[in-house]
C-alpha cells in the first residue's frame, strides 16, 4: 500500500465545524475521515470528556488516522463505509446519543491526485477506483465484463452524461482489441466518442464520476447514512453534509425536506400544524464556498453543505 504523502484541503472547513456548535463534553461523528481536516478541528474543540469516532473505507485513510491520532483517546476509527453507522453506534451504547454528524462526500484530493488509485483522467494510472481497493471489483475488472446497455446505464444514470450510450459503445468496441486497464486510455475512448465537449471541462469527467459512483455504492451507502443518522442523533443534534454533485446533493435536500415536514396527511385534514410530527429543522439555508476559498481550492466550486437539526 503506498504511503506516499498527498496533500488535503478540507472544503467548507470552518462553516462545517461551526455549524456542529461543538460542545466540549460532546459526542461526533466524521463519517468521511479522509485526511483528518475536520477531526483535527473537532478534537481541538473536544474537552477531555468528549469522543469523536470516525469512518472511512479507504485503508490509507485508516492509516494516515492510527498515526495522527494513536495516542488520543478521544478518538477511534472504523475501516468500513457511515452506512455502518447505526450498527457500530449501537454496539457502543451510543445510539441516539450523539451530538453532531458531519458527511464529507466524494473523493478526498490524495484519492485524486495519487495516479495509483485509478480515480482521475488526468494522469495515467491502474484504473481501479476503489475507495477500498482491498475488496469488491475494481473498475477495470468491471469495465472489461459489464454489458454495453449496463455501462451506458451507470455513466447516465450516476455521470449524468448525455452520450451515454455513445461511450459505452466505444468502451466495448475497444475492449474487444485489448483489455482497459489504464485511466488513460479509458479517458482517450471517452474523448474520442464524445461529440460536444463542455466549456471548461474534460468529456470523460462524467464517465468517471458514473463509474466511481457505481463501484463504490456511494449513493446507496449515503441513503443508508441518511436514514441512520436521525436515529443516532440525540435531541438537538446535528447532521451537516457536504455534497459535491448534484445527485448526492439531491438526496440530501430531499432527507431534510421529509424530516422536516414530517408526515403527509391530506391537505383538508382538520390537523393543526403542532400536531405534525416533524423530526428535524434545517440550520439556514445551503452554504457554498466564498472566492477566498475558491482563490485557494478551485475544487470547492461545486461544494455545498447543508444542516440539519433533530427536534
Amino acid at each position: 500500500m503506498s504511503t506516499e504523502h498527498y496533500e488535503h484541503k478540507p472544503v467548507l472547513l470552518n462553516e462545517a465545524i461551526e455549524a456542529l456548535a461543538i460542545k466540549p463534553d460532546g459526542i461526533y461523528v466524521d463519517g468521511t475521515f479522509g485526511r483528518g481536516g475536520h477531526a483535527q478541528q473537532i478534537l481541538e474543540q473536544l474537552g477531555s470528556a468528549g469522543r469523536l469516532l470516525a469512518f472511512d473505507k479507504d485503508p490509507q485513510a485508516i492509516a494516515t488516522a492510527r498515526e495522527i491520532f494513536a495516542d488520543d483517546e478521544r478518538f477511534s476509527i472504523h475501516h468500513g463505509s457511515f452506512a455502518e453507522l447505526e450498527e457500530h453506534l449501537q454496539a457502543q451504547a451510543l445510539c441516539g446519543r450523539v451530538d453532531g454528524i458531519l458527511l464529507d462526500l466524494g473523493v478526498s484530493s490524495p484519492q485524486l491526485d495519487d495516479p495509483g488509485r485509478g480515480f482521475s483522467f488526468q494522469q495515467s494510472g491502474p484504473l481501479d477506483m476503489r475507495m477500498n481497493d482491498q475488496q469488491g471489483m475494481s473498475a477495470a475488472q468491471w469495465l472489461n465484463k459489464a454489458k454495453e446497455v449496463e455501462i451506458a446505464s451507470v455513466i447516465y444514470e450516476y455521470g449524468e452524461e448525455r452520450y451515454s450510450r455513445r461511450i459505452a459503445k466505444a468502451i466495448v468496441l475497444a475492449r474487444e482489441n485489448e483489455a482497459i486497464t489504464d485511466t488513460g486510455r479509458l479517458a482517450e475512448i471517452i474523448k474520442q466518442a464524445h461529440p460536444r465537449w463542455e466549456k471548461k471541462k474534460h468529456p470523460a469527467t462524467r464517465s468517471f464520476q458514473g463509474i466511481r459512483i457505481f463501484i463504490n455504492n456511494e449513493l446507496n451507502d449515503l441513503d443508508e447514512c441518511l436514514q441512520q443518522s436521525y436515529h443516532c442523533l440525540a435531541r438537538d443534534g446535528v447532521l451537516a453534509v457536504i455534497s459535491f454533485h448534484s445527485l448526492e446533493d439531491r438526496k440530501v435536500k430531499r432527507f431534510f425536506k421529509k424530516m422536516v415536514d414530517g408526515e403527509q396527511l391530506p391537505p383538508d385534514l382538520p390537523i393543526m400544524d403542532m400536531a405534525v410530527d416533524r423530526k428535524m429543522k434545517l440550520s439556514g439555508k445551503r452554504t457554498k464556498a466564498g472566492q477566498l476559498e475558491l482563490n485557494d481550492n478551485p475544487r470547492a466550486r461545486s461544494a455545498v453543505l447543508r444542516v440539519a437539526k433533530k427536534l
